[in-house]
């Protein structure tokens, strides 16, 4: 079963939408990062795509990376509650709520702006090149991942 795709206005409306349903008073389900920071963490994959402040892996890193987690990250199957993260996507500091909800839906729309063929076969930060569904599926479960844990 596919998931859906981020890539149209439909779907990543609905994930702003579900986006905007969130305070930063919402509480998780599971795990312990609060809202605020939950956002901050989705933010991260956006900012490893569009920003240069995360430092990008050596080609044996991208292989050992790809070999170990790039199957659970880029496959249709969802994550399990509470699975360990990567350091780069640990947020322990407290985040301003509204700067990071507002990044994350401005991360959203730019990447249904620029669209499936922006991203077909584009070199990912942390498993090389990446076809258009496995972009999608990282992204949109991600995203679904942490909106279904706190509830939206």
């Amino acid at each position: 079963m596919a998931l859906p795709n981020i890539f149209t206005p439909e779907v990543a409306q609905g994930v702003i939408d579900r986006i905007n349903k969130l305070t930063p008073a919402t509480v998780p389900h599971w795990g312990k990062m609060n809202a605020t920071q939950m956002l901050a963490h989705c933010n991260v994959p956006y900012e490893m795509v569009y920003e240069s402040i995360h430092p990008k892996p050596n080609a044996l890193m991208v292989w050992l990376i790809s070999l170990m987690a790039k199957e659970t990250v880029v496959s249709e199957k969802p994550y399990p509650r509470n699975t360990r993260t990567a350091p780069a996507f640990l947020i322990k500091d407290e985040r301003n709520f509204e700067k990071e909800k507002n990044r994350l839906i401005d991360y959203i729309k730019r990447t249904q702006q620029l669209g499936e063929s922006h991203f077909d076969q584009k070199p990912s930060h942390s498993f090389g090149k990446l076809t258009v569904t496995e972009w999608n599926n990282m992204f949109y479960k991600h995203l679904d991942h942490h909106l279904t844990q706190f509830g939206v």
